[in-house]
C-alpha cells in the first residue's frame, strides 16, 4: 500500500516532487523568522522547516505561523526537533509537521518507544504530519550495535518505527535516511524503500545529501546523491542543504523536482528548456552533468565522464573531478562536510566554513566537517576525519574522528589550529 501524506496544503507522495528548505534564523527571533519563511514561500520553497531547540521555543513558533497566516502566507511549517520528547510533543498541536528522530527520545529504548507512541497519539489528535528523520552517524547504540554504522542500520532502525507508526494506526508519515556521503545516502535509501515495499505499507521519502556544503561542489554533492534515488523511481520531497542562504538551495531543488516528478503534468517537465535547451546558464549546466553522470558513478556503469570537445578544456577537466568526487570515485581536494545552519548555530557558519576551506585546500585525502553546533554535529559528521565544530560564544571545538581534541578555542584561532593539527598527524604518520 503506497501511502500519501497531507502537510497543511500540501500532498507528499502523488509523484510530484515537493521542493522544501529551513529556516537559519533563530527561533526566538520571531520577526526575521518571519520574514525570512516569507521569502522562501515566495522564492518557491512549499514547505519550510524552522528548529525549536526546546519547550521554550515552542511559544515562539507558534506565534511565527500566526504572523505567517495572518500575512496571507499558508506555506506549512515543520517544526525540526531534537532530542526531546516532550519538545515534540507540545509542536505537534501546533505546526502542520514535526521532524523527529524517535531514537534520541530516550536513551533508554523502550521508553524511546513510549514516547513516539505518545507523540503519534497527539499527532492523530490534531491531524499533523510527521518526518522520521535519521540521519548517518546519529542513528543510536541499540541499532549500531547489531547492524555497525552502515546504510543497513539506517533502513532498519527506520523500518522500527514505520512498524510502530502502522501498529498506532498512523499513517501520515514521511522517512527520510540523509547521509553526506552519497554513495551511503543512496543505498540507504534503495534498502530502506525495498523493506518498506516488502512489508506493505510504502511511506513518501525526504531526499537528500546531509551538510553538502556550498559552492559548485555543494551543488554537485547534492545532484548527484539526490538524482541517483529520484531516478530510481524512488523519493517524494527533497531539501538540497547547502551552507548558503537557504533561498540558494530552492532553485537546485525546483530544477530536481521539475526533472524528476512523475505526475501527468510533469511528463513534459523532465526534458523542460533548461534541461533541453542549448542555452543552458553555468548553473543549470552544472546541475543537468550531474544529475547525468552521477547515478552511473554510483551504480558503477560507468568510470569515468566525457564533455563535448568544443567545452573549455579547464572547465571540462574542473566539472569532471567535481562529479568524481561528489560520487566517491576520485579525490582531487579535501572532502568538505559543511550543515547550512539553522537556529541553533551560534556563530558566523558560512564565514566559517570559507575560512576553513581556504586554509586547507592544499591537504589531500581528508574529510574535514565544519558544523554549526554542537547539538548534533559531532554525531552527524559520521565520515570526518577532522571536525570544526562552533560551541557558541565565539569557541569552537575541534575533533579527531568523533573525539574532541581542543575545546574552547577563540574562533580567530580555529582554523589555522585545525590545520596544525592535521598537518602534524600527516607527519607522524609519513
Amino acid at each position: 500500500m503506497k501511502h500519501i501524506v497531507k502537510v497543511g496544503k500540501v500532498t507528499i507522495g502523488d509523484g510530484r516532487i515537493v521542493v522544501q528548505t529551513m529556516c537559519n534564523t533563530h527561533t526566538d527571533d520571531i520577526e526575521g523568522t518571519v520574514a525570512q519563511s516569507l521569502r522562501l514561500a515566495a522564492a518557491g520553497a512549499e514547505l519550510v522547516r524552522i528548529t525549536v531547540p526546546g519547550l521554550q521555543d515552542v511559544p515562539h513558533i507558534a506565534e511565527i505561523r500566526r504572523r505567517l497566516r495572518e500575512a496571507g502566507c499558508d506555506v506549512p511549517l515543520v517544526a525540526d526537533i531534537h532530542f526531546s520528547a516532550e519538545t515534540a510533543i507540545a509542536c505537534a498541536s501546533v505546526v502542520e509537521k514535526v521532524r523527529i528522530n524517535p531514537g534520541n527520545f530516550h536513551r533508554d529504548h523502550e521508553k524511546a518507544r513510549e514516547k513516539f507512541a505518545e507523540f503519534l497519539e497527539v499527532c492523530k489528535k490534531h491531524g499533523t504530519a510527521v518526518r522520521i528523520g535519521l540521519n548517518h552517524g546519529s542513528l543510536g547504540a541499540f541499532i549500531t550495535e547489531k547492524y555497525g554504522n552502515t546504510p543497513r542500520a539506517m533502513a532498519e532502525a527506520a523500518m522500527e518505527w514505520i512498524r510502530m507508526a502502522v501498529e498506532h494506526d498512523f499513517f501520515n508519515v514521511v522517512v527520510s535516511l540523509k547521509a553526506s556521503n552519497t554513495v551511503v545516502m543512496a543505498e540507504a535509501y534503495r534498502l530502506l524503500q525495498q523493506a518498506m515495499e516488502d512489508y506493505g505499507h510504502v511511506f513518501p521519502l525526504h531526499v537528500g545529501v546531509t551538510e553538502a556544503g556550498n559552492g559548485d561542489s555543494g551543488r554537485i554533492k547534492s545532484c548527484v546523491g539526490i538524482a541517483s534515488v529520484l531516478s530510481a523511481g524512488i523519493g517524494d520531497t527533497v531539501r538540497v542543504s547547502l551552507t548558503e542562504d537557504p533561498e540558494a538551495e530552492l532553485p537546485v531543488a525546483k530544477y530536481l523536482s521539475d526533472r524528476y516528478s512523475r505526475t501527468s503534468s510533469s511528463d513534459t517537465a523532465s526534458c523542460h528548456s533548461r534541461t533541453c535547451s542549448g542555452n543552458l546558464s553555468r548553473q543549470d549546466y552544472i546541475l543537468r552533468a550531474a544529475c547525468d553522470w552521477g547515478p552511473k558513478l554510483l551504480n558503477r556503469e560507468v568510470d569515468d565522464i566525457t564533455f563535448p570537445e568544443e567545452m573549455d578544456p579547464a572547465e571540462a577537466e574542473y566539472l569532471r573531478n567535481e562529479i568524481l568526487q561528489a560520487a566517491r570515485r576520485r579525490f582531487y581536494k579535501p572532502e568538505y562536510i559543511a550543515c547550512p545552519g539553522c537556529g541553533r548555530t551560534m556563530y558566523n557558519l558560512q564565514a566559517a566554513f570559507e575560512e576553513v576551506k581556504a586554509k586547507t585546500a592544499h591537504l589531500k585525502d581528508v574529510v574535514i566537517a565544519v558544523m554549526g553546533c554542537v547539538v548534533n554535529g559531532p554525531g552527524e559528521m559520521a565520515d570526518a576525519d577532522w571536525g570544526y565544530v562552533g560551541e557558541g560564544n565565539h569557541k569552537v571545538s575541534i575533533y579527531k574522528g568523533r573525539t574532541p581534541l581542543l575545546r574552547h578555542i577563540p574562533e580567530e584561532e580555529a582554523a589555522d589550529r585545525l590545520v596544525a593539527l592535521i598537518e602534524a598527524e600527516g607527519l607522524k604518520d609519513g
